[in-house]
């Protein structure tokens, strides 16, 4: 089967966010078939269209780091209700300027943890209601709202709780077939 390369986003820009070790966790528990590189957003400025005739350095290596991707993931925590502003901030930047949008056709996945109970449910729709603008293909089935507990992953990204590691396998395999399906009937160069 096809190796795939995926862009992974991290929506926290905190170097000890729960989502980076939930993100380590689904990089392990993938299909060998997923190939993963981190698109860091954090040197990022506050995007403007000032900046459409001449996008900065940062701006330029960005978007090329997504148009190398196959596919994207989105790991994301909740902040008030929301995704968080750096996220967002990163998607304005790769989808405009416009005609240039990195996320058309590119197939994506939204997961994300919180120490609250219903996980990351209202940041993953609102995220959700961007890509559908950016013409980002989602998976839609399965959602993934984890709530974190203490000592759920560890550092490593070892998940110690067997039901929950069997369905972020489950989420993850699910993605894999989602790539390929999206991809055979939405090629990148059509």
């Amino acid at each position: 089967m096809k190796t795939y390369k995926v862009g992974y986003f991290i929506g926290s820009l905190a170097k000890a966010s729960i989502n980076r070790k939930l993100a380590t966790a689904l990089i392990k528990l993938s299909p060998e078939n997923l190939k993963f590189s981190e698109i860091s957003f954090k040197d990022l400025p506050l995007y403007s269209y000032d900046y459409d005739a001449d996008y900065p350095p940062v701006a330029k290596a960005f978007k090329a780091a997504i148009a190398e991707a196959d596919a994207l993931l989105f790991v994301t925590p909740e902040y008030n209700r929301s995704i968080p502003g750096g996220l967002k901030n990163a998607i304005d930047w790769a989808s405009r300027p416009y005609g240039t949008n990195s996320f058309a056709r590119k197939p994506s996945a939204v997961i994300g943890t919180s120490p609250g109970a219903i996980g990351t449910a209202v940041a993953q729709q609102s995220l959700r209601s961007v890509l559908s603008f950016c013409n980002a293909p989602q998976m839609n089935a399965p959602e993934a709202y984890i709530q974190f507990k203490p000592g759920l992953i560890d550092d490593q990204g070892e998940v110690t709780d067997p039901s929950t590691e069997t369905f972020l396998r489950d989420y993850m395999e699910a993605f894999h077939i989602f790539i390929a399906r999206v991809t055979s009937v939405l090629p990148r160069d059509a």
